[in-house]
């Protein structure tokens, strides 16, 4: 089974749920988000949500495949681009950390690691890039895929509660702690994965 996580770009956006390219739960903030929505904007909200941050700050997501066939994607950006972040009630986002908004796979494909194997990629290229930490809001109380990701599948591959709440606790990932594995994760990726393909050309607008 071939596995690879490819960054996300404007040329595979098509590759992820279609319900998740016309989302903007984490892009816009509420009001904007419900009128985009209402307007049938959303999609292109969206596109040009990925080519700002692309062009602002570079890569801000992955998209997962599986002999060819995108099985899951995962997104990530500092918090000054996710602007719903701000209405969480443990907001906000320290300011070391990059929010990991949102990540999904294919019902079929889960339960085979691919979650934890997200989550080592999103840490190895915030490593790359300096960052010292990947934070999230979890859902305590999940129950069926949503925007917000399951508090419990955060606890199981690494993150620490450091904000608690009923509902929506802010946990974070210590990247330094990750570096005792760092090399043996890079390893491993390039046996699962062949060699995490290099950043892609960003096509013209």
């Amino acid at each position: 089974m071939g596995r690879r996580l490819v960054p996300l770009t404007l040329d595979n956006l098509q590759d992820i749920p279609q319900r998740c390219r016309s989302c903007v739960f984490w892009e816009l903030d509420p009001v904007s988000g419900e009128a985009a929505v209402r307007g049938g904007t959303a999609a292109l909200e969206k596109e040009a949500w990925i080519s700002a941050v692309l062009l602002d700050w570079g890569s801000c997501g992955r998209v997962v495949y599986v002999d060819d066939v995108p099985v899951g994607f995962v997104l990530y950006a500092p918090p000054a681009y996710v602007p719903r972040s701000t209405a969480f009630p443990t907001s906000p986002v320290s300011p070391d950390a990059v929010q990991l908004m949102t990540a999904l796979i294919m019902p079929g494909y889960q339960g085979q690691g691919l979650g934890r194997v997200m989550v080592q990629t999103v840490a190895k290229d915030l490593l790359r890039r300096g960052f010292k930490a990947i934070e999230a809001f979890g859902d305590a109380r999940w129950k069926e895929p949503a925007c917000v990701l399951p508090a419990d599948h955060l606890l199981a591959v690494g993150f620490k509660t450091v904000r608690p709440h009923p509902v929506h606790p802010r946990l974070r990932l210590e990247l330094r702690t990750t570096l005792s594995w760092k090399e043996d994760v890079e390893m491993a990726l390039d046996r699962l994965l062949g060699a995490v393909q290099k950043e892609p050309a960003l096509r013209p607008l």
